[in-house]
């Protein structure tokens, strides 16, 4: 049995570095990341890797000590192969991935980081066509499905499996991207309703259930049907809400180089701690120290550590978690 299946998208990442873009602001407090029309722009450095929110997720649950498999699906030629021997080195079982001659393998190019933070440009391949019957559901025995954000087939698949996993006994962590969260509480009432532990940013919790302070966000999300509810804020820190009581999670003062991957390493980390010591408060500076760990460096992988290394810099530059009762 394992002790994670992450179900997701899997991409071949490409980070392309330059020293031309500008960033403009166009009303509303709106960036955008500008290159000059017409010009021949020189890329300093290319960096190839493998993301996606299926294999990030992955990744980081097999360094963090746990049984990992990787579901979803991609083509079978040279971007695949890529893929499937990143994951087994990490020790992540793909044995359950869906591959067809027909499919085509999924696509990113992240351009130049500019405040922290990165535009990216997806290319979604086979991640959106993954159905239920190309999946050996016999072999789907574990103790927690982690299901990120897939779209137009895949999403059918993911309500089924949420359903799969409630009659099985088997929990499941949600964490949903923008590209569901404008869809709204009524596109994703069952998958939510199956729900254990959800985690999003503050961005994308607007976007589900309207704008509002940290606390009626998470009071709303929880009851659409997740019994624990987790919205990250950035810079100011993570907020949980289980049991009527709310968690903040205070970030350190850490130089960010970029945010890719931050997301996936706080919720991974977050279900390795709620499966390690079923307590909010440890799961909570889990993920975070993982999650800071990320972002120092380029990548959604580079830097994802083990148990034992976050215990060290958890024990050397702990993180701050209050935790307040709403009387709800």
């Amino acid at each position: 049995m394992y002790d994670v299946i992450t179900v997701g998208s899997s991409t071949v990442d490409v980070f392309a570095h330059t020293d031309y873009c500008e960033m403009v602001e166009v009303g509303k407090g709106r960036e955008y990341i500008a290159y000059p029309v017409g010009a021949k722009i020189l890329i300093d450095e290319l960096q190839f890797t493998c993301g996606g929110g299926g294999t990030n997720t992955a990744v980081s649950l097999s360094r963090l000590g746990h049984k990992v498999a990787f579901l979803g699906k991609m083509g079978i030629m040279e971007n695949s192969k890529k893929i499937v021997e990143a994951l087994k080195d990490e020790k992540v079982d793909t044995s359950l991935i869906v591959r067809s001659g027909k499919g085509r393998t999924g696509y990113s190019v992240i351009l130049d980081s500019k405040k922290h933070d990165r535009t990216i440009l997806v290319y979604r391949g086979s991640n959106n066509d993954l159905k239920l019957n190309e999946i050996k559901l016999k072999k789907l025995k574990a103790k927690w499905f982690f299901l990120s954000t897939m779209m137009e087939t895949s999403f059918k698949t993911l309500e089924s499996l949420s359903n799969y996993a409630v009659k099985n006994n088997i929990g499941v962590m949600l964490n949903i991207s923008s590209y569901l969260a404008k869809k709204g509480p009524k596109f994703l009432r069952n998958l939510l309703k199956n729900t254990d532990i959800i985690v999003l940013n503050k961005e994308e919790a607007c976007m589900m259930v309207g704008k509002g302070d940290i606390k009626k966000l998470l009071v709303k999300i929880h009851k659409l049907g997740p019994k624990t509810t987790a919205i990250t804020d950035g810079r100011n820190g993570v907020y949980i809400y289980h049991e009527n009581k709310m968690y903040i999670g205070m970030p350190n003062n850490i130089k960010v180089v970029e945010t890719t991957g931050a997301g996936d390493a706080f919720a991974s980390s977050f279900l390795s701690g709620i499966m390690r010591k079923n307590d909010i408060e440890f799961a909570v500076k889990l993920g975070m120290t993982n999650a800071e760990s990320v972002i120092q460096y380029h990548g959604a992988k580079e830097k994802l550590l083990s148990y034992n290394e976050a215990l060290k810099i958890m024990k050397k530059r702990p993180i701050k978690v209050i935790k307040k009762k709403l009387g709800l």
